[in-house]
């Protein structure tokens, strides 16, 4: 497939795209539409494009391609989904309901109320952070394969891409935010979905293998172990650490993000947005049983066919996550690399339009207060365009710093930069859920939150001094958490009424 054909297939994906937006936008463009959708959101809408914001095109490339990493991950991830779900449900039955009782548009208002000004904007501090972050990681992964397989061919700088991605999703996402999102994420999800299943297909296919077969190859190949329970202390891939780093990453990263959340709070009702989570929680999890099928499947199809994994092009070291679309653009015919486009760009876009979108509302909302009613006037419709640009800028800049240091796989330093960024999150949420008799010292917050961290780091680097061999993996999330929810405790008082939120 050539680099000329792969670019006429984006122009036309975001010219639809940008159809979708104008035709979502013409008639509101506020900021009730862009912040909440007029909290008239289907649920299923909700739910069916939710699985393109929170798979990315991380799972869509890392996940299938530490299948068969040299250190031996297989099917582990798949543990970390069962964490995953675990979390969804937490995130359903406690913090949805708190959220549509207190009617919030930025779920960080509940910090609020419950704890202060400080700690509020403590706690919208680390979203933003945090987000930045990680949606920036979203989107270099992408942009190295564009860069790679497009890009390059027309001498266009890596610089140069970025800023051509962050533009088109700047374009279709700014008049419109999460009116428009709700429904350009859920074609996404199609093409997404779709494209593992055929990607599937296509391999099977290329090795004469049928359905039941395929499922027999992956079975008895050396890349299908789902459980570790060997080395507790010096096993990341121990079940138990899986289960509760999925568990805790997703109720910080989904149910104490804006992102997601801001998806879920557009429902009509608070049952509707419960049954939009646990649809989304059962379609969540069987992708991803197809994910790391479509990684062991890759893995065969290389082994049989000599195919080497890709190198980096600056350090020489293998890069697993480039292992899918080496095959799929340049040993697959025409229509399986299409599909595999289709997939990675809709996996990749509808996460950082989401996220962008997001991070606009939550600085508007947080830090301008625009969803007070003395705020309503319409320059705040521009001021709030500024704000989408300035993210914007501000993606761009972190991703140009990340491909100058980054070495590693980008799935792994999502959820290690997350284990650190979130970690504050989920001890203050834990702080104001399960101390209702306590009133913190809110002056000291935003300290105890980047103490938390520090001590965090310092207890993962000598873990196995302090812990007779212990080394964390996700679960650090948790050390961090209950470090900073520590922290509150000690500098709280008992209050004289216990709070009722």
């Amino acid at each position: 497939m050539t680099p000329t054909t792969i670019l006429l297939l984006i122009i036309v994906y975001f010219g639809t795209l940008f159809y979708i937006s104008h035709r979502v936008s013409r008639k509101d463009s506020g900021n009730d539409a862009f912040f909440t959708a007029n909290k008239n959101s289907k649920w299923y809408l909700v739910a069916f494009g939710m699985i393109g914001t929170a798979l990315s095109g991380v799972t869509f490339i890392s996940v299938p391609g530490e299948v068969g990493a040299p250190s031996g991950e297989q099917f582990k991830y798949f543990q970390f989904v069962l964490g995953n779900a675990l979390g969804f449900i937490v995130i359903t039955k406690l913090l949805l309901p708190l959220y549509y009782r207190m009617n919030l548009t930025s779920i960080y208002g509940y910090i609020e109320q419950r704890m202060g000004l400080y700690s509020y904007k403590t706690a919208a501090s680390i979203f933003l952070i945090s987000r930045t972050i990680s949606s920036a990681f979203r989107l270099y992964l992408v942009v190295i394969v564009l860069q790679r397989f497009v890009f390059d061919y027309f001498h266009i700088p890596f610089a140069l891409t970025v800023l051509i991605s962050l533009l088109l999703i700047f374009s279709y996402t700014y008049r419109g935010g999460l009116k428009t999102i709700i429904i350009t994420d859920t074609l996404q999800t199609f093409f997404l979905v779709t494209s593992v299943f055929l990607t599937i297909y296509f391999i099977c296919d290329r090795m004469d293998l049928s359905a039941i077969s395929a499922f027999e190859e992956v079975k008895n190949s050396n890349y299908s172990k789902i459980f570790f329970f060997d080395d507790f202390f010096g096993s990341k891939f121990h079940f138990v650490k899986q289960i509760l780093g999925g568990m805790f990453v997703t109720i910080a990263m989904t149910g104490l993000d804006q992102d997601l959340m801001q998806k879920n709070l557009s429902c009509k009702n608070i049952g509707e947005a419960q049954k939009n989570m646990f649809t989304f929680t059962g379609i969540f999890v069987v992708i991803n049983i197809f994910f790391l099928s479509v990684g062991a499947l890759l893995y065969i199809y290389a082994n049989k066919n000599g195919i080497a994994i890709p190198t980096d092009l600056v350090t020489g070291k293998p890069r697993t996550d480039l292992l899918f679309p080496e095959i799929a653009l340049n040993h697959l015919a025409v229509v399986p690399a299409i599909v595999f486009l289709l997939g990675i760009i809709a996996a990749t876009f509808a996460t950082t339009d989401s996220a962008l979108t997001a991070l606009t509302t939550s600085f508007c909302v947080d830090f301008l207060g625009m969803d007070k009613s003395e705020n309503t006037k319409k320059n705040t419709v521009r001021t709030r365009h500024l704000v989408h640009i300035s993210f914007s800028v501000l993606i761009f800049f972190v991703i140009i710093i990340f491909n100058t240091i980054n070495d590693s796989s980008v799935v792994g330093m999502i959820f290690k930069v997350a284990s650190y960024t979130y970690g504050p999150l989920l001890g203050l949420y834990a702080f104001g859920l399960f101390q209702k008799s306590r009133y913190v010292n809110d002056k000291l917050v935003p300290f105890i939150c980047l103490l938390a961290p520090f001590l965090t780091y310092l207890i993962n680097e000598n873990s196995k001094l302090l812990f007779s061999g212990y080394v964390f993996d996700n679960e650090l999330i948790v050390l961090n958490g209950l470090i900073t929810y520590l922290g509150l405790y000690i500098t709280s008082s008992r209050s004289h009424e216990k709070i009722s939120f």
